[in-house]
């Protein structure tokens, strides 16, 4: 890897969620050049971005590397990994004031179907085992309601925006915090077509704190996994991935 890819990453590590501006400010290298750097690790799927208004946000995506590791040298090295994903959380509630999740996958799918894969209450049910249910307009309510009949909702929360097919944003609140401040994350799902797949970037912003970033980080990679089953195959996995023991 090159020096001006290796220190890409090493800035992204020190500060994830950093403008092209931000990254330049660092560089000894044209913005251009440095465009094209960035291109190629997000190109690799380690880095990941996010729009928000004008800006795009650049985000370190540790998963590539982490099955690498989980792969070839994780026994020996398990305590480093964690060491390093320390390091990322910290440089993101750095920027926050808040722990952030960020994931990214990849689904052979058009916008259309993830988008609604991810608000049809009827999809949500079979992959998800929640229906989300909403008209999805801006400023609309949404409920995250169980599939056993009892109508009850374990989230709720508001519809920020809604640009069918490409972006929704929602706040996630139990439902006994609702309305009060400071007690909302903030859900975006940015939906890329690239030729004949779908990339998918989910950031969970405005976390409370690690406990929480630490349940979403499971949960969202297992309701993904369903998903990506569903449109793929055409059902959900064999197995509901979040009831998989870890380790």
């Amino acid at each position: 890897m090159s020096w001006g890819l290796c220190c890409g990453l090493d800035r992204l590590n020190e500060r994830s969620g950093q403008t092209l501006g931000e990254l330049c400010e660092h560089f000894a290298m044209k913005r251009q050049s440095l465009t094209q750097h960035l291109a190629v690790l997000e190109a690799a799927n380690l880095v990941s971005t996010v729009r928000r208004g004008r800006e795009k946000l650049h985000y370190l995506n540790p998963v590539p590397l982490h099955e690498i590791q989980e792969r070839w040298i994780d026994k020996f090295e398990r305590p480093r990994l964690s060491a390093l994903g320390a390091v990322k959380r910290r440089a993101e509630e750095a920027m926050t004031g808040t722990p952030t999740y960020v994931y990214v996958l990849y689904i052979r799918s058009t916008p259309e179907k993830v988008w609604d894969a991810l608000t049809d209450a009827d999809l949500t049910a079979a992959y998800w085992g929640h229906a989300n249910v909403s008209d999805w307009r801006p400023g609309s309510h949404w409920e995250h309601v169980r599939t056993d009949g009892s109508g009850i909702a374990d989230a709720v929360g508001t519809v920020v925006e809604s640009e069918r097919p490409t972006r929704l944003v929602t706040t996630w609140a139990d439902p006994a915090e609702e309305g009060r401040e400071g007690r909302a994350s903030r859900v975006t799902f940015d939906i890329r077509p690239h030729a004949d797949i779908v990339r998918l970037t989910v950031t969970h912003e405005d976390l409370h704190d690690e406990g929480e970033l630490s349940a979403v980080s499971q949960g969202w990679p297992a309701v993904l996994s369903n998903l990506k089953s569903l449109l793929e195959t055409g059902s959900p996995l064999p197995q509901e991935p979040w009831e998989v023991p870890a380790g």
